[in-house]
Formats: C-alpha cells, sequence, structure tokens
C-alpha cells in the first residue's frame, strides 16, 4: 500500500531510555532534541512501519486557533489513514518523509519542510500564523497509536479564513472548547487528548 513510501522514525528504545508516557507530556525540551537528531532518528519504508511497533513514526500535529476558537474538521472516507477514516479531529497530521529531506534546507530542516508540506497540501490558510511546539502525544492502547508518536503544534491564526486543501479535509468549522468537548466522542484519540487539555496546550502562547 505504501511501497514507494519511506517515513521518520525513531526506534522506540529511544523513547523508552528518554522515559516513556501514556497520554500527553509538556516537556517539549526533554524529548524534541533527541527525536530530531539525524543521529537518532531515519528513515524506514511504511509498510514495515505501520506494522512494526519497536519503531515510532514521527508525527507532527497542528491544531488551529483563532479568537479562543479551534478548527474542528471531519477526515473523509478516502483519508490516507483509513484506520482514522470518518472521525472528527482538531489535528492537521502526517508523516515525515524522505522527500522533505531531499527539499530540506540549512535555513529549514527535515522536520520543518515535513511540517510545512503537511499544512499546505492539506488546508489553505489566508493570512499569517505563529507556530509552537506545546505537547507530545503517545498513545500505546490502539493499533495505530502503537506506532506513532505525536508532536503537537499550536498555530495562532490571524483570521479564521480556512479551507480545506483536500477533498478528505470536510466539514471545517471553529469551536470553542466547551463545543469540542459535546463532541469529544466522535474525535479520533489524538484529539480527544489534545481537547482534554487545551487549557494547558495554550498556555503558554498567545
Amino acid at each position: 500500500m505504501y511501497e514507494d513510501e519511506n517515513v521518520l522514525v525513531i526506534k522506540r528504545q529511544i523513547f523508552d531510555e528518554i522515559g516513556s508516557f501514556q497520554g500527553i507530556c509538556f516537556d517539549i525540551d526533554k524529548y524534541l532534541p533527541s527525536f530530531l537528531d539525524p543521529q537518532n532518528n531515519h528513515f524506514l519504508n511504511r509498510n514495515k512501519a505501520e506494522n512494526d511497533p519497536s519503531h515510532k513514526q514521527i508525527i507532527p500535529y497542528a491544531i488551529f486557533r483563532h479568537d479562543n476558537k479551534f478548527l474542528r474538521y471531519v477526515r473523509g472516507k478516502k483519508s490516507g489513514e483509513q484506520r482514522l477514516a470518518s472521525k472528527s479531529s482538531i489535528g492537521i497530521g502526517g508523516h515525515i518523509n524522505h522527500e522533505d529531506y531531499e527539499a530540506s534546507s540549512l535555513e529549514k530542516d527535515t522536520y520543518l519542510t515535513g511540517i510545512e508540506r503537511e499544512i499546505n497540501e492539506e488546508l489553505i490558510i489566508s493570512g499569517d500564523y505563529k507556530n509552537s511546539p506545546v505537547a507530545l502525544i503517545n498513545d500505546d492502547s490502539n493499533e495505530v497509536g502503537k506506532v506513532h508518536l505525536g508532536i503537537v503544534h499550536l498555530f495562532d491564526l490571524e483570521n479564521s479564513n480556512v479551507s480545506p486543501g483536500e477533498a478528505n479535509i470536510q466539514n471545517l468549522k471553529f469551536l470553542l472548547n466547551d463545543e469540542l468537548l459535546d463532541e469529544r466522542e466522535s474525535l479520533e484519540t489524538w484529539s480527544q487528548i489534545c481537547v482534554d487539555n487545551l487549557s494547558r496546550l495554550t498556555k503558554y502562547t498567545n
């Protein structure tokens, strides 16, 4: 299914050595430098990575805020990750692949190149924004989570003029925290974790 795609991973052992956790962690500085160190990460064929819990795929997971409301959307049935299709989400995320490495530069490393590509593919954002990494997510309670590790980024948007960049991004809407809590059960797991911790995720950013 993913024969030609190679994605950025770290060995699960590295995560365990630093200190593995279940759920959300706000100590970005403890993990991110090690995870993004080229000596600790490498590319692995995605077909293998999706079924190999001895590795964690590094996934930037961006949430978007404007005027104290957060962007929510529904993943279409043609979503690339079928295990999450038809789920609601507040996160735009995706794999860092070898093409991001080839497109990277001294000013923009592989990871930042991958984040920018994912956002530009999935959303059309009108206006400027600020981007801050705010947390990490690990969820070993399900098959998707066992092979992925999320790095949560908060994007503060200049305005709410956002539209889908792909057909699988549907029903975009900005919602208040309480409104998201009302929809919690329809959200994918990572989004549930973020919604449960929005006050902490946004505590140090404006």
